[in-house]
């Protein structure tokens, strides 16, 4: 896929992965939407607007509401005359046990992770159908291949995600429009709690640079890849999970108690 002009709506543009993702795309010369909400996202977006060198427009929006989703692709449609690629990168994590989990967390994990990316899917389909061509790419995790201890709604929402994925798909065969599924591990960004970098250094995770990431993500749309895992043993794991998950439950329940224990330190 040729990125030059395509006019490209990223969620979550504002975050550790979103702005790198942004500068890699612009240095392609595509038309951006950078979409995030709260004044310290939009501010360092508006800033970011300026440096990119390339069309591109901010676009402040909850995409856990209705009405807001459907004025970022008016925005989109005024701006560009059109959506080529959605990037649903937008995403919200707890690191607890379930027990202890907030009701109200897990039910906005599941808004913002599962549904907004969904609906927003659906409301820049009709087009890409119409016009015969277009990519919906949807940012997973290894969470959600991998269903780690006291990740469990997080792991839940990304499991879903990428079998949306798998599934609209499928649906869009012949019809122009690709569906790219990445799956990143952890990422060195303010996105996550200082707690997992503490695991990292014990070797209970291990952690990305967000400019990497990025050049995967944009290096899987270019090629129209379906599906793209990155880093290792995560890969081989979630190979091995989806064939013999027994194996990989005794893999992760030599580092279950760590977790437990880290998940309580969280305030």
């Amino acid at each position: 896929m040729q990125l030059q002009s395509a006019r490209i709506l990223v969620t979550g543009a504002g975050g550790g992965i979103g702005r790198r993702l942004c500068g890699q795309l612009a240095g392609r010369s595509a038309s951006l939407g950078l979409l995030d909400r709260g004044p310290t996202a939009i501010s360092a977006l508006v800033q970011d607007a300026r440096d990119l060198r390339t069309d591109a427009v901010v676009i402040e929006a909850d995409i856990t509401s209705a009405e807001e989703r459907r004025r970022a692709v008016q925005q989109m449609n005024k701006a560009f005359g059109g959506i080529d690629v959605l990037i649903n990168l937008a995403g919200i994590l707890d690191f607890r046990p379930f027990d202890e989990a907030d009701p109200g967390m897990i039910a906005k994990i599941l808004q913002v992770n599962v549904e907004a990316p969904l609906l927003l899917a659906r409301e820049v389909l009709p087009q890409m159908i119409a016009q015969g061509s277009g990519r919906v790419v949807n940012i997973g995790s290894t969470f959600g291949s991998i269903a780690f201890p006291c990740f469990a709604t997080y792991s839940a929402s990304k499991f879903a995600l990428r079998g949306f994925s798998q599934a609209l798909r499928r649906e869009l065969s012949g019809t122009g429009v690709g569906v790219t599924y990445v799956s990143p591990r952890a990422v060195k960004t303010p996105f996550n709690p200082a707690i997992l970098h503490h695991m990292a250094e014990r070797r209970l995770i291990h952690i990305d640079d967000a400019i990497w990431v990025a050049s995967r993500i944009v290096r899987a749309i270019e090629k129209e890849r379906d599906e793209v895992h990155l880093g290792l043993p995560e890969t081989l794991l979630a190979k091995i999970n989806a064939l013999v998950p027994g194996l990989v439950d005794r893999f992760l329940g030599k580092q279950a108690a760590d977790l437990i224990d880290f998940s309580r330190q969280v305030p």
